[in-house]
């Protein structure tokens, strides 16, 4: 089994590849982060919904100021939370991006690679071709001249 020596451009194929990959694991992480980070700003949104709602209900019964004060304070607690969650969810995003970034990098310089590589192969078959041309070529030379030499004898 004959194997072909690995060449500059294979190595740095691979490394291209491996880096590629690394950076396609990173943002695959950092999309599932954002996913979580956006479902708690759903769910503190959905859950200051839902207080709003019980505020407004307890109104109509009637409270105490205390008791009206105490709902306030939650409300803006509540608020207070989502809008940091929100800021969370925005840090995210920016790095969601700028891993989709290093990843289309990374995948660029890869196909970029790949590229050279192609070129290089079809290079070489038509290297190949051309010798095995030149080889039939010969071959059927020498066995003109045979046959020409084999009738001038005869």
């Amino acid at each position: 089994m004959s194997h072909t020596a690995k060449t500059p451009l294979d190595t740095l194929t691979e490394l291209a590849r491996e880096a590629r990959d690394k950076a396609a694991i990173e943002l695959g992480r950092d999309q599932r982060s954002e996913q979580q980070v956006a479902a708690q700003v759903e769910a503190l949104a959905q859950y200051r919904d839902e207080y709003a709602r019980r505020l407004q209900e307890a109104m109509r019964d009637g409270m105490t100021t205390t008791r009206l004060y105490n709902y306030q304070q939650f409300m803006i607690s509540l608020d207070d939370a989502w809008c940091r969650a929100q800021r969370v969810l925005d840090e995210q995003r920016g790095r969601v991006q700028a891993s989709r970034e290093q990843w289309q990098q990374q995948q660029r310089q890869l196909s970029s690679y790949d590229t050279l590589a192609q070129r290089r192969a079809n290079e070489l078959s038509i290297q190949q071709e051309r010798r095995e041309r030149r080889q039939h070529d010969e071959i059927a030379m020498q066995t003109v001249l045979r046959a020409r030499g084999a009738h001038s004898e005869g």
